[in-house]
């Protein structure tokens, strides 16, 4: 069984823990994080050594190295410490949900990771380094470029291209048909993208509105306010009479 490193000691690397121990062929021996970040010296029962003599304590021919970081800095801190880690000799590990569902000649780089119930339909191709969430539909034919982040439920449709550091929220959609989204984008939380972005575009929905009624008003207030902004409704219905 091959052994892995595991980058950080916060929430991620728990996370990381315990998909790799409980649903995939390699065995975690300790977690590794900079110096300055070290708060404890075990985590989980594991040793916690310092990232920047790694190799020195846990060799990379020994070893492998699995880095779930998230999208901070738009994923640079995660293609940092990627770039870090394949300069100490690392083989950065991919992990495959067994609950998700992919197909024959999935093409999959790197240090990627693809969550539970996430769908890959056939002819995808997924780069370096690139997180899948949860639930998420990465459609036919589509291509997710290095150093991505996919939130959960987020929904790439067939053809679609993901240019490199870009962030697709959770419940987004992107259409098919070849849309591109531009390197560094956001994709904000349930945002759907009809055509070609632009690099470095950050792209949100409205802010959810409070209306001006509690809750218990609610039902007498909102029928006031459907027929309000759609004056037809009523009629042939029952407040019609008839």
């Amino acid at each position: 069984m091959d052994r892995v490193i595991i980058f950080g000691n916060g929430q991620e690397a728990e996370m990381n823990y315990i998909y790799l121990t409980h649903s995939s062929p390699y065995e975690v021996a300790a977690f590794t994080v900079d110096r300055a970040y070290i708060k404890e010296d075990r985590l989980l029962g594991l040793p916690v050594v310092p990232f920047e003599n790694i190799e020195s304590i846990y060799p990379p021919n020994e070893y492998k190295m699995s880095l779930l970081i998230s999208y901070r800095k738009l994923n640079r801190l995660r293609a940092e410490k990627y770039d870090q880690a394949k300069a100490k000799g690392y083989e950065l590990i991919s992990y495959v949900n067994p609950k998700a569902v992919t197909w024959p000649g999935l093409v999959i780089g790197d240090n990627c990771y693809i969550a539970e119930n996430s769908v890959i339909c056939p002819f995808a191709e997924i780069g370096n380094n690139v997180f899948i969430g949860a639930g998420s539909l990465i459609g036919h034919h589509s291509v997710i470029k290095d150093h991505c982040f996919v939130a959960p439920h987020a929904v790439i449709l067939g053809s679609a291209t993901i240019e490199p550091y870009c962030l697709i929220g959770a419940n987004s959609t992107i259409r098919d048909g070849g849309v591109i989204v531009a390197r560094e984008c956001i994709i904000g939380a349930g945002v759907s993208i009809t055509a070609d972005t632009r690099e470095k575009g950050v792209y949100i929905n409205r802010a959810a509105e409070l209306l001006p009624k509690p809750s218990n008003e609610l039902s007498t207030w909102l029928t006031w306010s459907v027929k309000s902004h759609n004056p037809g409704m009523g009629t042939g219905s029952q407040e019609s009479g008839k």
